[in-house]
């Protein structure tokens, strides 16, 4: 699971940030958590229901906590290829792509997702605790370029998720005639939703079909009982931080600050299709060595074999000696594969599929299996 410090009394949530539903989400009866600063859902009703709604029918989930930054004016093409791995000179207006921003030394600053809405207006999407981190990185690169701007929205932003398998069905209950349908994956549009303004795109973080809705804060609650409302027919639920994190572990989804920072590489975490080595972006160098040698350590997925759960920090031994060999970067539940999963690094030659290992859960030492990721798969009966 995700690192979380529980923020149960009011006093302790007084303290932290609060998105724009902050109000709905207490009066959901939300459970919350200190998430980098910010007072956040991590369940409405439990983990386990949150989860299967999202498999089964669709979720709705509050992520105004995560960075929004706009690059724009003449020349931000150049900004854009120096400061971002993947290829964004060949999107189209109204694409997305994944992407990751590198040091010299190829250590992940962030992953994002970039959209770009013209030739000299990009939006780029980053995680909420490397707001501050990020931008101060992509201001050194955007100050060389006298006719380019970087824009914090952030604060000006908000942004709901909703993802499964009835997500497009809401919408379409939602939309003006014709919209979101026909949005392809990783594709935005402007759509007017319950007379409600909004930038969506078919992104998500939870390995099902789905959309992220970015509106102002003020409209914010507005949308979340539309779409609440619209979707108690479909078996719609509010979910938290909780099913966010099994879901997309299941997905083998990357958390920055888990299984990726700056001391961790494309490479090793397995993301090397997202760099594209024909441009010169930041530690595309390093990088080049890296590719050309191999990386030293690969990050596994694996499932449990024995009785126990592996969580972040526990470490990964050889299962003959005993020997440390890794780190556990996540792990839990997975409620739909219905097994105990997890990832972490290990010593490449041993990320092969069927390569046994031993996790130290606290003491115990309980034996596991490499698999080949993902753990689930959304089936090519949905959309």
């Amino acid at each position: 699971m995700i690192a979380l410090h529980m923020a149960a009394s009011p006093a302790a949530q007084a303290s932290l940030r609060r998105t724009p539903l902050y109000e709905r989400h207490v009066e959901q009866g939300a459970r919350f958590v200190d998430f980098g600063g910010w007072a956040m859902p991590l369940q409405y009703t439990s983990i386990l229901e949150e989860h299967h709604a999202v498999r089964r029918a669709v979720g709705l989930f509050d992520v105004s906590h995560m960075g929004e930054f706009e690059l724009r004016g003449p020349g931000v093409q150049a900004v854009m290829d120096r400061l971002f791995t993947n290829d964004t000179r060949h999107l189209a207006d109204g694409q997305a792509r994944y992407t990751l921003m590198c040091a010299p030394d190829g250590g992940i600053v962030d992953d994002c997702i970039v959209y770009r809405h013209g030739p000299e207006r990009f939006l780029v999407v980053v995680n909420a605790a490397n707001i501050d981190k990020d931008y101060r990185w992509m201001q050194q690169e955007v100050q060389r370029h006298a006719a380019v701007t970087l824009l914090d929205c952030s604060e000006a932003t908000a942004l709901l998720a909703v993802q499964g398998p009835r997500a497009e069905a809401l919408l379409e209950q939602l939309a003006e005639a014709g919209q979101p349908a026909g949005l392809r994956p990783f594709h935005f549009a402007p759509v007017r939703l319950a007379g409600i303004e909004v930038l969506c795109s078919r992104t998500g973080y939870t390995g099902e079909d789905g959309f992220e809705l970015f509106c102002t804060p003020r409209e914010a609650p507005g949308l979340w009982d539309a779409l609440l409302q619209t979707g108690a027919a479909l078996g719609i639920r509010p979910c938290g931080l909780g099913a966010r994190d099994t879901l997309r572990l299941e997905a083998c989804l990357m958390l920055y600050g888990n299984d990726i920072d700056q001391t961790t590489t494309p490479y090793e975490a397995g993301l090397g299709w997202t760099v594209k080595l024909d441009h010169d972006f930041i530690g595309r160098e390093a990088l080049m060595r890296q590719q050309a040698q191999g990386p030293a350590r690969r990050l596994a997925a694996f499932v449990m074999e024995g009785r126990g759960t592996a969580r972040h920090g526990y470490p990964i031994l050889t299962p003959d000696t005993a020997e440390p060999i890794g780190t556990v970067t996540s792990g839990s539940l997975g409620p739909t594969v219905g097994r105990n999963i997890g990832l972490g690094y290990v010593p490449a030659a041993l990320c092969e599929p069927g390569t046994p290992l031993t996790i130290d859960c606290r003491g115990k030492h309980v034996p596991a299996r490499v698999v080949r990721p993902p753990f689930y798969k959304r089936p090519r009966t949905q959309s």
